[in-house]
């Protein structure tokens, strides 16, 4: 299933999967991550997971690059059927305070805000990986008709909690951070918990997630 094991600097390697970008490839990618992380090998120090690629960093002192592409090419693999892997509904209130891109987004797709909604709230989303912020989830796959580039002057400050929109992805922001993703809603939810050492993220890859549209009372009201 693994196209390439290729050296990354001296103490990393990738494998590579392929060029797409799809949940078939990306499965894979979170089989062979879950199947490493079970078999807890010593001296594997970090596993990075993304769309079409898996990064493993390794510590020289315990282990090297032949040993590990070795024990990663004999692995055993975690099939399908066993994966661990959750179903997640994520409120959202997309009231006029937290929609900050809406309009942006009538303009550019040429449908109004009611359709995008019931678009985005009437399906399932698949996280592909985490990243750029802390536990910061990539949900696909978005409609065409949904598709929007990012916003051309990103902001400075994107609030915590802010749902944005980009090219096939969703995302949410767990922390407040610069971002230029079209933010529509925000989630009353806390995506990321770092007073949890082992399991801070609410949302991790191959978890499938549904957004519920609640009102602003709900949202301010949600965590009572």
């Amino acid at each position: 299933m693994i196209k390439n094991i290729s050296n990354l600097g001296d103490a990393a390697l990738y494998c590579d999967f392929g060029k797409e970008v799809n949940k078939e490839i990306n499965s894979k990618v979170i089989r062979y991550f879950k199947s490493i992380q079970k078999e807890n090998i010593d001296g594997i120090n970090n596993l990075t997971p993304s769309y079409n690629k898996l990064i493993i960093s390794f510590n020289l002192r315990k282990i090297n690059f032949q040993i590990v592409k070795r024990k990663i090419e004999n692995l055993n693999i975690i099939n399908d059927d066993k994966l661990e892997t959750n179903k997640i509904q994520i409120p959202v209130c997309c009231d006029e305070n937290f929609s900050l891109d809406i309009k942006r987004l009538e303009e550019i797709l040429k449908i109004n805000r009611d359709k995008i909604y019931e678009k985005f709230f009437g399906k399932e989303f698949f996280c592909y990986m985490t990243g750029f912020i802390a536990g910061m989830p990539f949900l696909g796959d978005l409609e065409n008709e949904l598709h929007a580039k990012r916003l051309e002057t990103p902001r400075v400050k994107v609030p915590k909690g802010s749902v944005g929109l980009t090219e096939q992805f969703a995302n949410i922001y767990t922390f407040e951070s610069p971002g230029g993703w079209n933010i529509i809603g925000n989630t009353p939810l806390n995506i990321f918990d770092s007073s949890k050492e082992k399991k801070p993220n609410l949302i991790n890859p191959g978890d499938t997630i549904i957004f519920e549209r609640i009102t602003e009372n709900q949202y301010q009201n949600y965590n009572e």
